[in-house]
């Protein structure tokens, strides 16, 4: 059986909180107040990066059942993977038609449909089903389910493909459709790094095809509230960690809050 993610990230970051409560003498981690953790944050993860440093905050805190902090130090999160160019996404729709076996063309195609035509995440494209993929006329959306259900509508010249690579495997999982176990931590990024490309091209990425998504809307002005309810994003202040590869957008999130406001009053 597979650990659920969450879980290991949890039990990895209280196993460090209760490595430096014994190191400095401070006993068991788990009746620590607030201050416990700011000083295991601050002195503690020395050789982490502050986006690190801020999760491993917000997940003892949820953890130990605190509240958010009052005026401590702000860790700004990592900015999300760069969007691919126009070229690099011509050349990766060549590359996955390139493959020499089927089922990967086919997988490679539907990473890069649902990824930049739709902005999936990895868990939702891993579960996503031939009748999730609905064509009225010429639109085709994806239904999404899961704790974030939605209908999003698959843009560009990939809502063709992706009709296409529906009509292939009927009511079966849409990417890899054979038997796998979907539930692996690494299973889209096994079969990204199993693509054969040449070196120099760009790699297949889910975290870029969804930044292409996302960076795309973001520059096309369409608004904030819609975006986020098209990606399942639940606050808009992260969406700064896209705006970053966006010219002339705003990167604060108060600005971004301020926009969200605007468009909703």
């Amino acid at each position: 059986m597979v650990v659920d993610r969450k879980v290991k990230r949890e039990r990895c970051v209280l196993s460090e909180l209760e490595r430096f409560c014994h190191l400095e003498g401070l006993g068991s981690a788990s009746s620590f107040a607030g201050e416990v953790i700011e000083a295991f944050v601050a002195h503690g993860l020395d050789d982490r990066s502050p986006s690190t440093k801020g999760t491993y905050r917000s997940v003892l805190r949820e953890l130990l059942g605190l509240p958010r902090p009052g005026r401590v130090p702000g860790y700004r999160g990592s900015v999300a993977a760069p969007p691919y160019s126009l070229s690099e996404r011509t050349e990766l729709f060549s590359v996955a038609r390139a493959q020499r076996k089927k089922w990967r063309r086919h997988s490679a195609l539907v990473l890069l449909a649902l990824g930049i035509g739709a902005g999936l995440r990895t868990s939702e494209i891993v579960a996503v089903t031939g009748d999730d993929v609905v064509c009225s006329g010429r639109v085709v959306f994806i239904r999404v389910g899961g704790a974030r259900a939605r209908e999003v509508p698959v843009r560009g010249g990939q809502a063709g493909v992706l009709g296409v690579l529906a009509s292939e495997v009927g009511s079966a999982y849409l990417f890899h459709p054979e038997q796998a176990d979907r539930r692996a931590g690494n299973f889209v990024n096994d079969f990204c790094a199993g693509v054969t490309a040449d070196p120099a091209a760009a790699r297949l990425s889910v975290g870029r095809c969804r930044s292409s998504y996302i960076c795309g809307h973001l520059a096309s002005g369409g608004k904030l509230s819609v975006l986020l309810g098209l990606t399942g994003i639940a606050e808009v202040e992260s969406l700064w960690r896209y705006a970053a590869h966006v010219e002339g957008f705003p990167t604060s999130k108060a600005v971004l809050r301020q926009m969200l406001r605007a468009e909703t009053t």
